[in-house]
């Protein structure tokens, strides 16, 4: 087990140089695989800034049950979004191998959003070919379906590709850091 960890870090680390120095083709095929619950989920890679090993969050007020608080990244207040509570499951037990992926959702009027999901591992990056993405399922998905933008299959394995502008309701995450903004 200890090996495993090891090489999580090991993992996370060499992900986040393939992300910083552009070594990954970043296309719209690559995605980063990663674990909520017994889930395969994917997010696409040229969303994702930086994977950081899992740290305390600040727990804010008056939120909603699925965001598990905020972090400090380098002077910027990120928000952080308990995938397994958004998708109406219960908190997850943390290990070792939990972590945040941060990521950037461009809006409506052209800003950045900035935040974070915590997930319970990150695996890898992985390309899945478009031909090989079907639609959502309308039936059978252990989370909204409207939160699924396609299941993809690569590797004899499927994948739940995440539909980010879904599963992240910007005006609640925009309610939430005038929250935290306000109580500094």
């Amino acid at each position: 087990m200890e090996q495993r960890i090891v090489n999580a870090e090991k993992q996370i680390l060499a992900l986040n140089k393939a992300i910083e120095s552009n070594n990954l083709h970043l296309d719209e095929d690559q995605y980063l695989i990663f674990k909520v619950g017994d889930d395969n989920m994917a997010v696409e890679i040229i969303r994702v800034k930086e994977i950081i090993s899992y740290e305390e969050v600040t727990m804010v007020p008056h939120v909603p049950p699925f965001i598990a608080g905020v972090i400090n990244l380098r002077g910027s207040i990120i928000p952080i979004i308990d995938m397994g509570r958004r998708f109406g499951r219960t908190g997850g037990e943390i290990t070792r191998l939990t972590c945040f992926i941060v990521v950037e959702l461009e809006q409506e009027d052209e800003t950045t959003l900035y935040f974070g999901m915590l997930v319970d591992a990150v695996s890898e990056v992985l390309p899945i070919a478009t031909e090989s993405i079907e639609e959502s399922p309308t039936f059978g998905a252990r989370i909204r379906s409207d939160f699924i933008s396609g299941i993809g299959k690569a590797d004899d394995k499927f994948y739940i590709i995440l539909n980010l502008n879904k599963v992240v309701d910007v005006k609640e995450i925009e309610i939430f850091q005038e929250k935290v903004f306000a109580e500094m």
